[in-house]
């Protein structure tokens, strides 16, 4: 005999049958409802698709299978869906490997390929908890909670998701939700029981005070934890918002007194990961003395951006682009990014610099996603194997290759003014792989702050077509009829190609004009911020866009001989107007590898 529930279809004699969840208030809709026995077979088969008759049967289903001796136990997991996002949360959901989601199974063990299983909401303690430390701080109220909300509004956190707050400030639960409530916003475009999920959410965060005894305060942690998960089996995710110099003490309190025994627990650091190759070196053995690599989550915001994401399945999806992907049909590759003021100043003067913040992350990574062979699979260790060895291939920077630069500040111009040394605010630089597919390309990079305006960009320049019959009607400036691709992630979003064309008329001159794809115009829809987009990544594992040890390695390696140069005062700064468009020793550069300068 089997049993069927919807589209779950299974013979008793082999195990789990799951339950319908109808949304969490047990109804599913769509189709007819009808309880019948299959003549001439030994299958009884219950169908319950319409949502009015939902809560009747639900209580029939039940009686069966008391009836049948069934028992409760965890949900299996199941692999990750890539097919939208209702597919992520289903996979998320399954992925916590939690008792509070249970599928109704017999004392043997059903195939995957004979169920299609959604588990049923139980009530109880939370399947993930997740810990802020330095709650209190700049970058938690006004980045991670908000993220954290958007989440758990949009569907992609568990319902009774513990969220934790932990910092050295005396408060309670209520003051911690009375400082952040004032950050969170609802989306945009669907407003929908706003202030009914603000209250759950804020209801469901807590406060730790943990003073300065940091091994004290995480057991303080771990109890308060444990207190509200109730026994229940719990994942954990803890987001270390702390400065540099408490990150090992913090990270090494972590480890020993608040990790869940039940379940996964994963580690969230911020950039700027060290301050050269021996502090980076002994960051990284530190954290994996206590930590699996897998563990670990070095989290830089800017490649949480939608351009960043894109870059693969421009690369990848489209059989347009691949093939020309390559030093016989590129020229040159720019990675564009400025500020139009200092950002984040306090760390820029303190000695980091845009070198280790902005570039040795953000800058190298998105090279190694733009030049990097085809993975295996889309998991995050196949393409993490590839950018390794882009990042190991790019050439060592060589000063003559490298242009710095200051921006000059005074009171009036209502930024940090606090200029120290060779403390740069802008980078420019020629960047070589040396490997078959991108020998003698230039990878050009200019990032700065204090400019003239925002920017983000990716501009890839196609080579002159060869003996081109059009070039008399081109006219005298040759190069601006390059082909070129563009990705724009700001000022707004979009993805250009430049082609040649003729302009209309008689007689025959040509134009280069922009076939474009503007995002706004496109898709109606609110762009997700990108600490929302990478915590959601941590929640299912995806680790392709965060930093693994080996590739933190290689970028220090590449920029190492810059920073050791600046620091025997072999390197000078350009200073620049604030406001203005950078170093002219930039232009020069671009000049001196062949490269046109794309004007701001």
């Amino acid at each position: 005999m089997s049993l069927s529930f919807s589209s779950a279809s299974v013979a008793l004699s082999e195990c789990s049958i799951p339950i319908h969840r109808c949304c969490h208030a047990h109804r599913v809709t769509g189709g007819s409802s009808s309880l019948s026995s299959v003549t001439g077979s030994d299958r009884l088969v219950l169908n319950v698709r319409n949502g009015n008759l939902c809560r009747k049967f639900r209580g029939l289903k039940l009686w069966i299978l008391e009836r049948l001796n069934f028992k409760i136990q965890p949900a299996k997991l199941h692999k990750r869906s890539t097919n939208g996002s209702q597919d992520r949360i289903h996979h998320f959901k399954n992925n916590l490997e939690t008792g509070s989601s249970p599928s109704i199974t017999h004392t043997h063990v059903i195939p995957h390929d004979k169920v299609s299983s959604i588990s049923m909401d139980v009530s109880g303690g939370p399947s993930l908890c997740i810990a802020v430390i330095g709650a209190t701080g700049e970058l938690a109220r006004g980045k991670i909670f908000p993220a954290l909300f958007a989440l758990y509004y949009s569907g992609f956190l568990p319902q009774n998701v513990g969220i934790f707050g932990y910092s050295r400030k005396d408060m309670t639960d209520e003051d911690l939700r009375f400082c952040i409530a004032s950050t969170l916003t609802c989306r945009v475009d669907h407003q929908e029981n706003c202030g009914d999920k603000m209250d759950a959410f804020l209801n469901r965060t807590y406060y730790i005070n943990g003073g300065y005894d940091n091994k004290h305060g995480m057991s303080m942690l771990n109890a308060r934890m444990e207190q509200i998960e109730g026994g229940s089996k719990a994942n954990r995710i803890f987001y270390l918002s702390v400065p540099q110099e408490a990150l090992l003490d913090v990270a090494s309190c972590l480890a020993s007194s608040a990790q869940t025994q039940s379940g996964w627990n994963r580690i969230i650091i911020e950039k700027p990961f060290g301050f050269d190759v021996l502090s980076s070196h002994r960051l990284t053995q530190s954290l994996l003395s206590k930590y699996e690599e897998k563990q670990i989550y070095r989290i830089d915001h800017l490649l949480g951006r939608n351009l960043i994401e894109n870059l693969t399945v421009l690369r990848f999806a489209n059989l347009v682009f691949e093939p020309l992907w390559s030093r016989t049909y590129i020229h040159n590759i720019q990675i564009i990014l400025s500020e139009e003021l200092g950002v984040q100043p306090g760390r820029y003067f303190s000695g980091y610099g845009i070198i280790r913040d902005i570039v040795h992350s953000h800058v190298l990574q998105t090279i190694a996603l733009l030049a990097m062979e085809p993975p295996i699979s889309l998991d995050g260790e196949d393409i993490r194997n590839e950018k390794v060895k882009v990042l190991r291939s790019i050439r060592k920077l060589e000063p003559r290759d490298v242009i710095l630069g200051q921006y000059k500040a005074s009171s009036k111009d209502k930024v940090d003014v606090c200029v120290n040394g060779l403390t740069p605010t802008y980078f420019a630089a020629a960047m070589y792989i040396d490997n078959a597919r991108w020998d003698g390309v230039p990878f050009l990079v200019k990032t700065g702050f204090g400019l003239i305006k925002h920017q983000m960009e990716i501009r890839i320049q196609f080579r002159h077509v060869p003996g081109n019959v059009y070039n008399e009607s081109i006219g005298h400036n040759i190069d601006r009829a390059a082909n070129e691709l563009i990705l724009r992630d700001v000022p707004d979003e979009a993805i250009l190609v430049k082609v040649n064309n003729k302009i209309p008329g008689l007689g025959l001159q040509l134009d280069s004009s922009e076939l474009n794809l503007l995002y706004k115009d496109k898709y109606n829809m609110e762009v997700p911020d990108s600490y929302e987009h990478l915590l959601l990544d941590v929640i299912d594992g995806d680790n392709h866009l965060f930093m693994r040890s080996d590739e933190l390695a290689a970028a220090w390696n590449i920029i190492s001989p810059i920073l050791n140069e600046m620091d025997k005062d072999n390197m000078s700064l350009e200073l620049y107007e604030l406001g203005g468009r950078g170093p002219v020793g930039a232009y020069y550069l671009w000049a001196k590898h062949g490269v046109r300068w794309v004007e701001d």
